[in-house]
């Protein structure tokens, strides 16, 4: 850090009253009235059904969306009446604005059949125009701000999550903007991807200085023993920076621990802040977040709830926890996929999941009908691969070492995938890797030597919340049976006469929760659970511990709330405030080993490098799998590519750990953007710049700010040229992304 201050809680107070605010009011924000582009109706009641948001009969529950003037994230929204047309599909429309100086256009937006986006176009009264990304992930993520419960069907009801979420678009505001122009996405039809807009609300500009405090809220976070994080967002609206701002909580029951502190402010942006308070006892109070500056002030009122009570097997309990601060700054984990199908291991390459590969047995029109027939024969039973998981190569130090080496800050090993098949002591089962197999309890193995020789690496478990072929609730029909014959077939420690989910699904997560103390549940496929239960019980163990701890857990447990979402060999095109997590394979489609796939289809160093800057560019971390071999070995293939991606983190892991996105934007072609708070500013290139890097954005740079290479010595000549910064770029001979490193002055 270049430049930092320091106040006291003491201190704090004191300007509270003290402080008097000469700058100029913060404008106000201004909803536009977009209902005259309206072209698709996507909210139905429960009595008509006669919408269609996307193409395929399903609908937002307007039962479980605002009306008329509504809040969102700190700003005033216009939200359409589900009567009629409510919201328009983005095909190029012009939105005429009243003419004025903006720093930004906010939405609210979602996306049908997957995440959606293109570029939106700000014009100016001088025929001048800007542009940046606009986008959404798909309103099935449930990510999204503005949320419901359910959707509708034609005729009945999808008890999954969806939502609006919120984006922006930046605006010169030194030019007086007339309109925007919406991207060109697709029609709402069944398998396009087309992105939707409910509102838009214009950012004006204030001349002077003039702060703004927003989305001000209370959160269940736990930065250190005994405290409590509350967070908010601080806006500098005016055309003046703004320097050394300290943000505090005035509350009844309430002490400002750690005030947050920012160091700048430049016109136009925004950063979003964690102050730790400690309460003297639990309660619901009206309370004020505030923001101070030399010759400005802000303040929001807002509810909050002190203290961090236990939590109840309820949505609306489970609902107010978040992912810790320790997952949303660790950006780069490992997924491991490690099971029975690690023995056939096969699948067309680039096709489907290897790790599918009992499944894909039961379709005779699948490839793996018949190369199962021909390579082990047609009498060759699934089970009959549980003696060929040995394990006899497993080196756990080795593998979490490699871990620590590929930069990774966390692991989530798969304990049991759908087959069944658990890597712990289950005692509630047979059907393990200490009764059968290996006799070994591998999660205990590797957690051990996690904790022992890699104690900065947070442990996970993948869990499957249905099971293939488990004859007391098969998730696909039947008890295992010769796809060949019909003939039944043995589910090995298999013990009848159970509920699936009282008896032995809730159980083993218990058994991971209260043995192997995780620090991630990773759960799959959702479905039948007791998964309210089991997450109440895991979050009050982890924050009731004589030292607490922070644990985190995704959105397929089969439950409506969760921490974080999960998109699957895909990543968000935009921005996504909730936090998610992309996870992919180094194979082309397989999470599991696939034997068939050879070494040129895997990822390169680039694509890890590009994937993971993309993707903790939107406020996503990368969890990238490997699929070990039935022996515990390694691919050699994997290893390197892991050990390659350490290399670029060692130089540049900066640019990505502890960062949080740019809220201007994330990316610019092929640039991308990261922010440490009141340290530095970071730009990526993922391709090889030229000898000059011309960056078209309202980057917050100003006049003694330092720009640097990262991996290359000495700092770099810069100028802005027409509002847009120029990079001279030295000869180097660096490689799969290049960071540009900003240090504030």
């Amino acid at each position: 850090m270049k430049r930092a201050f320091a106040l006291s809680v003491a201190l704090l107070a004191s300007l509270v009253s003290a402080t008097t605010a000469r700058a100029a009011a913060p404008p106000e924000p201004v909803p536009i009235d977009i209902s005259r582009h309206f072209d698709n109706d996507g909210i139905d009641t429960a009595q008509i059904r006669d919408g269609d948001f996307d193409g395929d009969g399903h609908t937002f529950p307007s039962e479980e969306l605002p009306t008329g003037p509504i809040t969102v994230d700190g700003l005033p929204h216009l939200f359409p009446a589900h009567q009629g047309k409510n919201n328009v599909v983005a095909l190029g429309q012009r939105v005429d604005l009243p003419k004025g100086h903006y720093f930004s256009a906010h939405f609210l937006v979602a996306s049908s059949w997957d995440g959606a986006s293109g570029t939106a176009t700000v014009h100016y009264a001088d025929g001048t125009t800007t542009t940046a990304l606009l986008g959404s992930a798909d309103w099935y993520s449930g990510s999204g701000s503005v949320k419901a419960s359910y959707r509708y069907t034609r005729t009945g009801i999808d008890h999954h999550p969806v939502s609006i979420s919120t984006a922006q678009v930046w605006a010169d505001p030194k030019r007086e903007a007339v309109a925007i122009t919406l991207p060109v996405t697709q029609p709402a039809e069944a398998g396009k991807s087309a992105l939707h807009v409910f509102a838009l609300t214009m950012q004006p500009v204030a001349h002077g200085k003039a702060l703004v405090v927003r989305g001000a809220r209370s959160t269940n976070k736990l930065p250190a023993k005994g405290t409590q994080s509350v967070e908010a967002t601080v806006v500098n609206l005016g055309d003046e920076w703004i320097t050394n701002v300290a943000v505090g909580v005035n509350a009844p029951g309430a002490i400002t621990i750690s005030p947050a502190m920012i160091t700048r402010l430049a016109p136009g942006e925004e950063t979003r802040v964690r102050i730790g308070i400690r309460s003297t006892k639990q309660s619901t109070v009206e309370g004020t977040v505030f923001a101070l500056a030399a010759g400005v002030k802000a303040a929001q009122r807002a509810k909050l709830t002190l203290g961090t009570p236990d939590y109840l097997a309820t949505d609306a309990s489970l609902g107010t926890h978040e992912s810790p601060y320790w997952f949303d700054d660790a950006k780069f984990g490992i997924f491991i996929h490690w099971g029975l199908y690690s023995v056939p291991a096969w699948s067309p390459p680039g096709k489907q999941y290897a790790e599918w590969y009992w499944q894909w047995m039961q379709n005779p029109k699948n490839a793996v009908y018949d190369y199962h027939a021909k390579t082990y024969g047609k009498d060759f039973a699934y089970d009959q691969f549980i003696p060929q998981f040995t394990a006899d190569k497993f080196d756990p130090r080795a593998w979490v070492e490699l871990f620590q080496q590929a930069g990774a800050r966390y692991y989530v090993l798969t304990s049991k995938h759908h087959e069944g098949f658990a890597l712990w002591d289950s005692k509630v089962s047979g059907r393990d890797s200490v009764d059968l197999g290996p006799k070994r309890d591998l999660v205990k193995e590797l957690f051990d030597a996690s904790r022992k020789y890699t104690p900065s690496l947070r442990n996970g478990l993948y869990f499957s919340m249905p099971e293939w072929f488990n004859p007391d609730q098969p998730w696909k029909g039947h008890a295992p049976r010769n796809p060949y014959t019909g003939a039944p077939e043995p589910y090995t420690g298999y013990q009848s006469g159970r509920d699936f989910v009282k008896d032995y699904q809730g159980p083993q997560m218990t058994e991971l929760v209260d043995g192997y103390d995780p620090d991630v549940i990773w759960c799959d496929i959702g479905g039948a659970n007791d998964s309210r239960r089991v997450m109440a019980d895991y979050f009050n163990k982890a924050k009731n511990r004589p030292r607490p701890k922070d644990v985190t857990v995704d959105d397929r447990c089969g439950i409506p709330t969760h921490d974080y979402t999960t998109p699957e060999y895909a990543t968000y095109p935009n921005t996504v405030v909730k936090k998610w997590e992309a996870s992919r394979g180094l194979d082309p489609r397989s999470y599991g080993w696939n034997r068939a796939t050879p070494d040129s289809m895997y990822m390169t160093a680039d694509e890890v490098v590009d994937t993971l800057v993309d993707t903790t560019s939107k406020n996503g971390n990368f969890l990238l799998d490997i699929g070990p071999r039935a022996d515990g070995t390694i691919p050699e293939i994997m290893q390197q590519r892991l050990r390659e991606t350490g290399a670029w983190l060692r130089t540049n892991g900066e640019s990505i750990y502890g960062t949080t996105y740019w809220p201007t934007m994330a990316q610019l072609g092929d640039l991308r953007f990261a922010v440490k708070p009141n340290d530095a500013f970071y730009i990526t290139s993922l391709k090889r710049p030229g000898s000059r890097l011309v960056v078209d954005a309202p980057v917050p740079i100003r006049k003694g700010d330092e720009v640097t290479l990262l991996g290359h010595d000495g700092p770099l000549k810069w100028r802005q040229d027409a509002g847009k910064l120029v990079i001279d770029v030295p000869d180097n001979t660096l490689q799969h992304a290049w960071v540009f490193r900003i240090g504030l002055s």
